[in-house]
């Protein structure tokens, strides 16, 4: 007897719901997105009981005659396809058609549909895969389907979903990525009485994303776009701006041409753009929309279609990197320079920065003023001479720093709590974070010296051994290579043991060993349990933190040199971390927070 036998229809549509059909959220993002398809201008959504009990997806679209409706629920029948060379061109959704049959294989299953200008409609039932019945409908111009008892007959299936407020949340997460494609659409989506979502068509996409996320994030946003026409790629969206990110990827939302995808190109291009600006394990929100030629994208990858490739994934990548990072330069640049600005856009409130400095931020402390803040305290504790300038104390040593690259120049007036230096600045006052501007510098000097291949190091006089646990080794030996083009050159020295020759020069007056274990747990912290191989701007950010941790600036010429290198950085606004390395107070600011005393009459012109 023969083993190999053709499986029945029926199994067949249970097998490839299987693929197409995971849970109930799977079944409205196939109806909705063949809404889409069908040109609807609103969308109706309605959910019982997590969607086990009653999926019903409601549209304007244009609607099909009898003969179309009976074919649409044969397996692989299907309007988007005529031949293969059609696959390199396709823009719209669904193209495979797997969805209605194997939906309606695993429900009792109702489609009715009306074509515009038809007066009479139709419609199909169907009971875990069998026709039972071709009727006429009464239904308005558009599209009907309705899902009830999902999984009934599939009780392995069924018994694996989750809670129904767990479910509904699934669903509830495709109609907004849907929304956020089609913000011309209204959509409306009811779970049991209760209207969850009620969305009117818009121009624009910003208010769409608006609605969704909350004008919280959207007054955080920086807007980027580009274009690389000799692989005929466009990229735009918005992205969050340093100081708004988040400790998980939930708000990076993607886009190829106009349908939701997964794309680990994308990921590491919004990875690469931060790397330096924000801390590990902080990711920002994300709204990316990528426009390509369909015959340069494989979308034939899953039944669900989420995955694809790119024929060109390190194009995008590059792409989406240069622009977002060049949209987030000009953005703080901008917010800082800018007349009347109070703050800068997207940085931590000033009561966060003190976070900079709470592991270790006395390296950077020199000697404050006197109390009276008349005289400066040098490195021997000698008292500067004071002079009187324009009603203020000016001491002979005091610089003008050209802060914000413009014709006006601004003075350093002192230091706040051995921490901050007080900057006239262009409209107001200025406070500049020593250690966080520090983290800048030193983390752009070794980028520039490991892309010139000059490994700034000090070479020990003695080297020294170090014993890590077996993990840290590991991370360690995995980023020998490009700890040493930053200026750490360690190798192995036995089982869980380092050899230290040489730290980075920026590091020179730390201890070696107390150094590299607190770097190796750094590096280590967060990551999987296996080596994990980190890029060189990943590795330049964890040592310029630490290293301005051990290197001094004293004395008022250094503090001047300080300021002045921090604004010749491509980023000189936040440090490796994304918190400020400076925050402004405007006059305007100023002025309205001392109106509020009672009396006071004076104000700054």
């Amino acid at each position: 007897m023969a083993k190999i036998h053709i499986m029945t229809d029926a199994l067949a549509s249970k097998v490839a719901a299987g693929e197409v059909v995971e849970r109930p959220a799977s079944v409205v993002k196939e109806l909705i997105e063949n809404s889409i398809d069908a040109g609807a201008k609103s969308i109706w959504v309605e959910i019982e009981k997590g969607g086990t009990v009653l999926i019903k997806v409601t549209d304007d679209g244009c609607g099909m005659s009898r003969e179309d409706a009976i074919l649409a629920i044969e397996r692989h029948a299907t309007s988007k396809l005529r031949n293969a060379s059609d696959l390199s061109s396709l823009l719209t959704y669904g193209f495979r058609g797997e969805a209605l049959p194997s939906i309606g294989s695993v429900s009792s299953f109702r489609l009715a549909s009306c074509e515009q200008d038809t007066l009479v409609g139709t419609e199909i039932l169907i009971e875990g895969g069998k026709l039972i019945d071709v009727g006429d409908s009464g239904i308005a111009a558009g599209t009907e389907v309705e899902i009830r008892n999902l999984f009934y007959n599939v009780p392995a299936r069924r018994k694996f979903l989750k809670a129904q407020a767990t479910e509904f949340g699934h669903i509830e997460e495709v109609v907004r990525v849907a929304a956020m494609i089609s913000p011309g659409i209204a959509f409306t989506l009811r779970h049991g009485s209760r209207d969850v979502l009620r969305l009117a068509g818009t121009a624009r996409p910003l208010d769409r994303i608006a609605d969704l996320v909350g004008l919280e994030l959207i007054d955080h946003l920086i807007e980027f776009s580009g274009k690389d026409e000799g692989n005929n790629l466009s990229v735009s969206g918005w992205v969050s701006e340093p100081g708004y990110c988040r400790r998980n990827r939930k708000l990076q939302y993607i886009f190829l041409n106009g349908r939701p995808i997964d794309s680990s190109a994308v990921t590491f291009a919004l990875k690469d753009a931060y790397a330096g600006i924000i801390d590990r394990g902080v990711f920002p929100s994300a709204f990316v929309f990528i426009e390509a030629s369909p015959s340069t994208v494989d979308v034939n990858v899953h039944p669900t279609k989420r995955e694809v490739r790119f024929h060109n994934h390190h194009a995008v990548q590059q792409l989406l990197a240069s622009c977002v990072q060049k949209a987030i330069t000009n953005n703080i640049t901008n917010e800082l320079t800018g007349a009347g600005a109070s703050q800068p856009k997207g940085f931590l409130p000033p009561a966060d920065i003190d976070e900079i400095s709470s592991s270790g931020g006395q390296g950077l402390e020199s000697q404050p003023l006197d109390t009276d803040h008349s005289t400066w305290c040098t490195q021997s504790g000698e008292r500067s001479t004071p002079e009187v300038w324009n009603g203020r104390t000016k001491t002979e040593t005091q610089l003008e720093i050209d802060i914000t690259s413009s014709n006006k120049t601004h003075n350093i007036l002192g230091i706040l709590d051995r921490r901050y230096l007080l900057i006239d600045g262009k409209d107001g006052l200025i406070l500049l974070h020593r250690r966080a501007a520090h983290e800048r510098i030193l983390y752009e000097e070794a980028m520039r010296n490991a892309e010139m291949g000059i490994a700034a190091a000090q070479s020990l006089l003695v080297p020294v051994t170090v014993s890590l646990p077996a993990r840290e080794y590991l991370v360690v030996i995995e980023n020998v290579e490009a700890l040493s083009s930053l200026g750490l050159r360690v190798e192995p020295f036995g089982e869980n043991t380092i050899k230290i020759d040489a730290l980075p020069s920026s590091c020179s007056g730390a201890d070696p060993v107390e150094f590299f274990i607190g770097l190796a747990g750094e590096i280590c912290e967060g990551g999987p349990k296996s080596a994990q191989r980190f890029s060189e701007k990943q590795l330049a950010a964890i040592l310029s933190s630490r290293a301005a941790r051990y290197s001094e600036a004293i004395s008022k010429e250094e503090l001047n040199a300080l300021v002045t290198r921090l604004m010749e950085c491509d980023m000189p606004y936040c440090d490796v971390r994304g918190r400020p390395t400076m925050i402004q107070f405007s006059s305007r600011e100023l002025e309205r927070r001392f109106s509020a005393i009672p009396g006071n009459v004076d104000h700054v012109q």
